[in-house]
């Protein structure tokens, strides 16, 4: 997750661009074609090629290929090849490419679609990559059935994001996220937009990842280890009933510039333009967020039922993950590509905190120790919260990539009363679990 992946727009067609109509059927190909390899090559002058593709923004391309650059240079016989688009289009692609036997050797790879390729023999067995300097949670974040298919790059954390700037023409002060509750919450967000003109205390939740807290703050997990569902109809009924108070008592702006925000990216967004007090984004997205607005954001814990910090729900996530082709005809060139972005200073220092805070805790340290004053707030704001996380979240089991577009699609019509709470949320919770569970 980033600035440039986890955009409005694409986050509302993330879940139906890569639906299983797409993503399944595809990657169910990959099982019928056999087990033959595929993927790399050779170059006239005798060098292995690897392919390698990722999402992100241009600064995320200029930082990749200078990192590919640095690692031919030690390994002067191979030949790394980069594919790079913007989120949206990425997983189609990929889709594509996989069905079709000719899916890049090196692969960045989200949580979300871990499962997909992972359970359907898509992904190569990365054991041999060097993860002695990572702590367990990263190395558990990437490892299914199948062995340890993704390598994280980076961890990093749901935030509130707040804009002092805001509060303080609303007169506030931004508030002690380690005691404040939904309620502070409400009545800070009502303010704002009530004293503000134009301004408004929130946009609406980030999705799976807003949902996902709110379930984690009452001990409970929107998918469990086994893959299966671990809420119900009633507690997506709270959930979407707390949205749509928001938005009646006027924390959020009307229905209609909801589902605009949506389709903006982080810079046109209400926290990137500076039309919102309150935000919520992913901890890495910070210093572009706060670039965009032209002033420092502060990352802030969620607030909780019970106002207190280790209720809040946050757990360490992996930004992203890298992943090998489970055909390629180059397995231990690519993980020693992969071992290179992941390990060395080098990579680390090019990469900064654009994947995440860094999964090897060496080059954390020195990365961290270069990092200008908003990147150092969001590094120290992730490694802060280590005392009151209450473990982390369970892969995401197949079919996981459609929730995102499922919980956004019922929002607004709630927000637009098409549909009552409850039946958004009956209706919801129908469609997750169906797709969760084929």
């Amino acid at each position: 997750m980033d600035q440039q992946d986890n955009s409005r727009k694409s986050r509302r067609k993330f879940g139906a661009r890569l639906s299983k109509s797409v993503a399944v059927a595809a990657v169910a190909a990959l099982a019928l074609t056999g087990c033959g390899g595929s993927g790399g090559s050779e170059s006239a002058d005798g060098k292995t090629v690897l392919r390698f593709s990722w999402w992100g923004s241009d600064s995320r391309a200029q930082a990749t290929n200078k990192i590919i650059e640095a690692f031919e240079a030690e390994n002067p016989d191979i030949d790394v090849q980069g594919e790079y688009s913007d989120w949206s289009g990425y997983w189609d692609k990929l889709a594509t490419q996989v069905a079709s036997n000719d899916a890049p050797d090196i692969i960045q790879m989200d949580d979300k679609y871990l499962r997909e390729y992972a359970d359907r023999g898509a992904l190569l067995d990365l054991t041999g990559v060097d993860v002695s300097k990572f702590e367990e949670v990263s190395i558990q974040n990437g490892t299914t059935d199948d062995g340890l298919v993704g390598i994280t790059t980076g961890i990093n954390s749901f935030t509130l994001t707040a804009n002092p700037k805001i509060l303080k023409e609303a007169g506030l002060e931004v508030p002690d996220d380690k005691t404040w509750t939904w309620d502070d919450y409400r009545k800070m967000t009502e303010t704002v937009s009530e004293k503000l003109d134009g301004k408004y205390g929130a946009e609406a939740p980030n999705e799976p990842a807003g949902l996902q807290t709110w379930l984690r703050q009452d001990g409970k997990h929107l998918t469990g280890s086994d893959g299966a569902l671990g809420f119900t109809a009633e507690d997506l009924t709270g959930y979407f009933q707390h949205h749509r108070d928001l938005l009646s008592g006027g924390s959020y702006p009307k229905a209609s510039v909801l589902a605009e925000n949506q389709n903006a990216g982080p810079d046109r967004s209400m926290t990137g333009t500076g039309t919102a007090a309150f935000g919520m984004w992913w901890s890495n997205q910070l210093g572009g967020l706060s670039a965009a607005v032209g002033s420092d954001l502060v990352p802030l814990r969620l607030p909780s039922n019970t106002g207190k910090a280790e209720d809040n729900g946050l757990w360490y996530k992996s930004s992203m993950m890298m992943s090998g082709y489970g055909r390629t005809k180059h397995p231990d060139e690519v993980k020693k590509f992969i071992d290179f972005m992941v390990n060395s200073q080098e990579a680390g220092e090019l990469n900064k905190m654009d994947r995440g805070l860094p999964a090897n805790l060496d080059v954390r340290k020195k990365v961290v120790a270069d990092l200008d004053s908003i990147e150092t707030a969001s590094a120290q704001f992730v490694t802060s919260l280590e005392p009151e996380l209450q473990g982390t979240e369970p892969i995401p089991p197949m079919g996981f990539s459609a929730v995102q577009d499922i919980l956004y699609r019922y929002e607004m019509e709630v927000f637009f009363d098409r549909q009552s709470v409850g039946d958004a949320a009956q209706n919801a919770f129908k469609e997750i679990e169906a797709a969760v569970s084929q």
